[in-house]
């Protein structure tokens, strides 16, 4: 049977690491800071500053269009690179996130990033894109036909040979980016300060609202709530692998549906 209680109030991971003195605080406070603002933080105020400009245009959300991955060059070759090197970007991001956990004494394996169980990490990972995937299909057809969302258009890549593989690329990427340092780094860190598990995961939720308001109030609504759903699940099991193959998952079905079926489907923005 399932405790529920747990789950809305779980108690902190066991530790026999001394409270921090107020050096080590004030150092945790300055290092989440900082990789805030190199990462994910400074796209939240971004996309909150992108969503209060199209709120002030004359059209309203739902008849403007905004493209998560477009084309950067009129040339195929530096096209590539540009999309390349976006990809590395968030590779790095996520090897950021790691290296300060590592230095922090808490490992990949500790994080939840120990030997995959192929069989329980994919089921999990699939259930979970599930659980996130459809209803956010839903919520996000239901907040535009409401005038919350802009037209969110998931490729704008042009037809090149190396389309597929790149967004699938990309997918990976932002999959490890995102739930290193918003799961796994964020709330970590959160909980040496003293952060109760609940406010760690509420912060974390915030943040990953945040960098997706450019997608319109819904889009950072649901990824909101995403991140309760994402970041309780690490909490109570302490295992990233299924939330990386959940989160990859439904962007891959994103992306690359989007790419292939646009010319097929009118409906499509």
């Amino acid at each position: 049977m399932i405790d529920f209680r747990n789950w809305l109030t779980p108690p902190p991971p066991d530790s026999t690491a001394p409270p921090p003195d107020a050096r080590e605080r004030t150092t945790i406070k300055v290092e989440i800071a900082i990789v805030l603002l190199v990462t994910f933080g400074l796209s939240g105020m971004s996309s909150i500053l992108s969503l209060v400009e199209d709120a002030l245009q004359t059209a309203s959300l739902s008849d403007q269009t905004v493209a998560l991955n477009s084309s950067r060059s009129s040339f195929s070759v530096i096209d590539l690179l540009f999309q390349l090197l976006s990809i590395l970007r968030l590779c790095a991001w996520g090897s950021l996130g790691l290296y300060l956990l590592w230095r922090a004494d808490l490992a990949p394996r500790v994080i939840g990033l120990a030997k995959p169980r192929l069989k329980i990490d994919l089921g999990h990972g699939v259930g979970l894109a599930a659980l996130i995937g459809l209803p956010g299909l839903a919520l996000y057809l239901v907040g535009n036909a409401l005038g919350f969302n802009l037209n969110v258009v998931p490729s704008a890549l042009d037809d090149h040979w190396w389309r597929v593989p790149a967004l699938i690329l990309y997918a990976l990427a932002n999959s490890g980016a995102e739930e290193i340092i918003v799961v796994a780094y964020l709330i970590s860190r959160l909980r040496r300060l003293g952060l109760s598990e609940n406010k760690s995961l509420l912060c974390s939720s915030l943040l990953r609202g945040s960098y997706h308001f450019y997608q319109g109030v819904g889009g950072g609504g649901g990824n909101f709530l995403m991140g309760l759903v994402f970041g309780r699940y690490w909490q109570r099991t302490g295992r990233l692998w299924p939330l990386l193959i959940a989160h990859a998952l439904i962007d891959i079905v994103a992306f690359v549906g989007y790419a292939l079926l646009r010319e097929h489907l009118t409906w499509l923005p």
